[in-house]
């Protein structure tokens, strides 16, 4: 009977021991996945952000073309500046990030690097109309020249809005314990827009 009792016991302390295990495995994977859920979370924000600065580019893609036709028709001897910014217009707009290009650095380096060129190109462009008065007082010249300021301060504000959800997704992969969910699901940091150099600056739009 006692070796009975004895035995039943031991079940018992098998069965609790066992069970403890149990629910702390649960416990520890409900965490797992509960960090997983607030990276991804997090991800999605950055991904959204991501999508207003590529609107934004976007605008600044469908504004070139009237832009340059408009220049054109005053000062058509510039063909060499009317080719540039073509040329890099084509190159940006073909460029285009996916969510998932923005874990690789370098391309998304390359993509500013292409941007930037655009921007120079846009603000050669731009310097033309000092040559031709006529221009200068074009209606649909002075539109257009509004409508790029217009763009280019939009996708300064998108730029530093997605700064700062990358900021915030970054730190938050980068802090112990979530690192280590992170690693566990492949979750890297992403780079940030860096600071415009002389190459990248918004075309001066203002006369």
């Amino acid at each position: 009977m006692d070796m009975q009792n004895n035995k039943s016991k031991t079940l018992m302390i098998i069965l609790s021991i066992f069970g403890g295990i149990l629910l702390l495995a649960i416990i520890f994977f409900g965490w797992i996945f509960g960090v997983k859920n607030s990276i991804v979370t997090k991800e999605q924000s950055v991904n959204s952000s991501w999508a207003q600065v590529q609107n934004q580019y976007q605008r600044r893609y469908d504004l070139i073309p009237n832009l340059v036709e408009t220049v054109k028709g005053y000062a058509t001897q510039e063909k060499d500046t009317f080719t540039q910014v073509t040329e890099a217009r084509s190159k940006a707009s073909s460029f285009q990030i996916t969510p998932e290009v923005l874990n690789n650095p370098e391309s998304f380096q390359k993509f500013q690097a292409i941007q930037g060129e655009l921007s120079s190109a846009l603000s050669r462009l731009m310097a033309v109309s000092e040559n031709y008065p006529t221009l200068k007082s074009n209606e649909n010249f002075l539109q257009l020249q509004s409508q790029l300021e217009g763009t280019e301060n939009r996708i300064s504000v998108e730029r530093n809005r997605y700064n700062e959800t990358i900021q915030s997704y970054n730190t938050f992969i980068k802090l112990f314990p979530q690192s280590f969910v992170a690693s566990m699901f492949g979750f890297a940091e992403k780079p940030y827009f860096e600071a415009a150099s002389n190459a990248q600056n918004a075309p001066k739009v203002q006369f």
